[in-house]
């Protein structure tokens, strides 16, 4: 349950709504007590001595009134709140949420040494670890695996619901153990593989690069088809800054890095996107990187949340109740410390 004093009205719900025409009387009785007071004539006998009541001013009196006035109306809107017995979804725990269509996805990302390239914060690739667990972060119910290549490729991760696992696998993935180069043919055949035949219907991966497809024994086109045969789909997004980004070179002086052009293989990913109903993105920095995974998150809401509520949610009118008991008592001390009246 929440604070009883969250009066944020238009959050709730209410069971009794039809009491809720009564808050249109509100300003005409604002109105009418407004022109009473202002005609009101020695109904109200200053407390205090005559020294006290010389060093306020009569404009100070009046806007005490005025504000006496408001809190009146202020607090009959609390009281017909109140009454139209309001609940919010969101301060019961008495249901149950079942996610009756999930979603398979597969996340191959490229591990390759121009991954490193420091274009992205601190780079390319810590860059996409960032974001993709985010990404997993916004999911639920859905079967998220991991595929890491550069060139070769293996499996990091196999689809799970194991958020936690998938995620420490996300952080531990780089390129130190496996062949270098940009096999995107094999990075993606070994995502499709990922996906089994007891995969849910929508079945999805999410292939990232920031090169080219250096050569293999399966091309991006032939796993592309292998994946559209499966019924998956490949959204694909090309990492790089246009321009030059400074990126690891092997030197006989060790690794050094040097100014190098960004050389994404476009071209290819847009095939794989378009053969598999898919979608291309270029990501140029990571903020790009983070509205591409929403724009997917967006594109692949398959699942449908289905809530049973156990029984009906009891309404919450304490908070408008505490907020108008609040204000009555400050109203009344302030007229009984300011000004007494007439009995």
């Amino acid at each position: 349950m929440l604070t009883n004093w969250n009066i944020r009205f238009w959050e709730y719900e209410f069971f009794s709504p039809e009491w809720l025409w009564l808050l249109c009387i509100v300003p005409i009785l604002l109105i009418l007590l407004y022109f009473l007071e202002r005609n009101r004539k020695g109904e109200f006998k200053y407390s205090r001595s005559s020294t006290d009541q010389k060093s306020l001013s009569s404009s100070w009196i009046h806007w005490i009134r005025q504000l006496s006035i408001l809190l009146f109306g202020i607090i009959a809107s609390l009281l017909i709140f109140a009454m139209a017995k309001p609940f919010h979804w969101s301060q019961y725990d008495d249901f149950d949420i079942e996610y009756k269509n999930g979603i398979d996805i597969v996340i191959a990302m490229d591990v390759s040494g121009s991954m490193l390239a420091q274009d992205f914060k601190p780079n390319r690739l810590e860059a996409a670890k960032k974001v993709a667990k985010e990404f997993v972060d916004g999911r639920k119910g859905d079967r998220i695996g991991l595929v890491a290549y550069a060139g070769e490729a293996y499996t990091a991760c196999p689809p799970t619901l194991d958020y936690h696992i998938l995620k420490k696998q996300i952080d531990a993935i780089n390129g130190d153990q496996i062949e270098g180069g940009t096999a995107i043919g094999i990075g993606l055949g070994t995502a499709v593989t990922r996906l089994r035949s007891d995969s849910l219907k929508s079945k999805v991966i999410i292939l990232l690069t920031d090169g080219m497809d250096g050569g293999s024994e399966i091309s991006p086109l032939m796993a592309a088809k292998l994946a559209k045969a499966k019924n998956i789909r490949v959204y694909t997004i090309g990492l790089g800054s246009d321009g030059v980004a400074l990126a690891p070179v092997q030197t006989p002086f060790g690794i050094q890095y040097t100014p190098q052009q960004s050389e994404v293989g476009e071209v290819e990913l847009m095939q794989i996107a378009d053969v598999t109903n898919g979608k291309y993105f270029r990501a140029t920095d990571e903020k790009s990187l983070k509205s591409i995974y929403d724009e997917i998150e967006k594109l692949e809401k398959r699942k449908m949340e289905d809530q049973h509520f156990k029984s009906e949610p009891p309404s919450f009118p304490q908070a408008f109740l505490n907020w108008a008991f609040l204000l009555a008592l400050l109203t009344w001390s302030g007229n009984y410390i300011i000004f007494k009246h007439n009995e």
